[in-house]
């Protein structure tokens, strides 16, 4: 379904917002570089400097609002940095431990299995965890959850036994709440680094299950906002970014006065 002029007007308006706070409680790093100044220009090493940190926070300071705003126009429930909970029976606890172990040796990881498995694990005493603050949570309106945790583009290869147990926790934490649930846990990744060549999946194999476990680029924000909304997010991003560039311009400006 495509997006009506209406909702990408205000998701572009949700873009400049973000933007927008960035650049108020944005503080440039007054660093010394009288080459670096003098060759470029301190507009510039300042757009830099701003561009590193826009980077670092990209994922919650845009691409969360900004995925929340898309899944408005199709989904019931929307919410970001949403609380599933804090408590997850112990045996449930014991076989996402058992999981992980079997995956580290065999990497054929099947998370339809794996969700049976700690639905049947809902037993022993009830321990508290941390609260589970997931980046993106959507509710469709049958009641399916969706639950999304936002990474890089290119993830550490190293991260992914902990990117799994963080998934198998938050099911494990749902099912602690409420048995019947159905529930998806998965890891976005906003945009293909590799593109046009497809994604290297394979350095996620082993420990994610590709299929229920995945989602990238286009097959990430169709989802949300159905399809074609991964190119008419583009489209939203350029013109948010032709409404601002004067904004821009006249924001870097002023450090070539200083």
């Amino acid at each position: 379904m495509a997006l009506t002029k209406t909702q990408k007007l205000q998701i572009q308006q949700v873009i400049a917002n973000c933007l927008r706070n960035k650049f108020q409680n944005y503080e440039a790093k007054d660093n010394f570089m009288p080459f670096h100044f003098r060759l470029l220009g301190k507009d510039r090493l300042a757009l830099y400097s701003f561009m590193q940190s826009l980077l670092t926070t990209f994922g919650t300071s845009i691409f969360e609002p900004v995925a929340a705003a898309l899944a408005k126009t199709q989904f019931a429930k929307v919410e970001t940095q949403f609380v599933i909970g804090n408590e997850i029976f112990s045996d449930c606890q014991q076989k996402i431990t058992e999981i992980i172990n079997y995956l580290t040796i065999n990497g054929k990881p099947d998370k339809v299995a794996e969700l049976e498995m700690l639905q049947k694990s809902l037993s022993g005493t009830v321990n508290k965890l941390k609260p589970a603050k997931v980046d993106l949570f959507v509710e469709t309106y049958s009641g399916e959850q969706y639950l999304f945790d936002l990474k890089t583009a290119k993830p550490n290869k190293g991260d992914f036994q902990k990117y799994k147990q963080t998934l198998l926790e938050w099911a494990g934490i749902a099912y602690t709440k409420n048995k019947k649930l159905k529930i998806n846990t998965l890891i976005a990744i906003p945009y293909n680094p590799y593109e046009p060549e497809p994604y290297q999946f394979w350095t996620l194999a082993g420990m994610l299950d590709l299929e229920h476990e995945l989602k990238v680029a286009e097959n990430f924000w169709d989802f949300l906002g159905g399809k074609g909304a991964y190119n008419e997010l583009l489209d939203c991003f350029e013109q948010a970014g032709i409404e601002l560039r004067p904004e821009i311009d006249n924001y870097f400006s002023k450090f070539n006065k200083k």
